[in-house]
């Protein structure tokens, strides 16, 4: 008989977790959170029409600031997608490290339960600047982890986003994405079609990409 979480004794197959890091500051409020609201709902609508990619793909969402776990870890047919709210500031560094460490327990989990994962995807979103002060170190963990294959990291700015700060938060191969004006919609689409993509191969092949056509890549 299995042993193990109830969530891996149902569905033992292989995860593909992915963390969206969403900016839901002050300076989001109105037709911007409205925008990654729907975009939110349309990822999991694209997501659910993909049988495999349904019982594989994992989403976890935090939102800063205040930084806050809102959803955690649970395939797509477990996940309602919340109504976002624009306050506070921008803590993108602590917002980071606190992605970071949720995504360290998750895989133990997975490890303790004898499921096996797909390298985990974090999307940052932001339309600002951080307002903390410990961003550097948060990048400095970002690139240490895509540097030993732990995670892939990307990171897309919104309107007014400080691009240049983006750079040295995102990783060097993949430089940071400016969203091309409100289309969120079409990035979490893109996002589904790439999850689809990985979900479907065996864990450590490398998955060609769809192009990026909903923003510009940025260096």
């Amino acid at each position: 008989m299995p042993v193990g979480l109830p969530e891996f004794v149902e569905n033992p197959e292989n995860r593909c977790p992915v963390l969206l890091l969403l900016d839901t500051s002050g300076s989001m409020a109105g037709e911007p959170i409205q925008e990654l609201n729907r975009g939110i709902a349309a990822f999991k609508e694209d997501v659910l029409k993909d049988t495999k990619a349904s019982l594989s793909v994992e989403v976890a969402i935090i939102t800063f600031g205040p930084v806050r776990l809102i959803q955690d870890f649970a395939t797509i047919d477990h996940f309602t997608p919340p109504r976002l709210e624009a306050s506070g500031r921008t803590p993108i560094g602590e917002a980071i490290d606190c992605a970071l460490d949720r995504l360290e327990a998750r895989k133990k989990t997975y490890k303790a339960n004898g499921i096996q994962y797909y390298r985990p995807w974090i999307f940052l979103i932001t339309d600002g600047a951080p307002t903390d002060t410990c961003w550097p170190l948060a990048a400095q963990r970002v690139r240490e982890d895509e540097a030993k294959r732990r995670l892939c990291f990307f990171a897309v700015g919104v309107e007014h986003a400080d691009m240049k700060i983006l750079a040295q938060i995102a990783p060097p191969e993949r430089p940071p994405i400016k969203l091309g004006g409100l289309d969120f919609r079409s990035l979490f689409v893109w996002l589904s079609t790439s999850m689809k993509r990985v979900s479907s191969e065996k864990i450590g092949v490398a998955v060609a990409l769809p192009p990026v056509g909903w923003g510009q890549i940025t260096t």
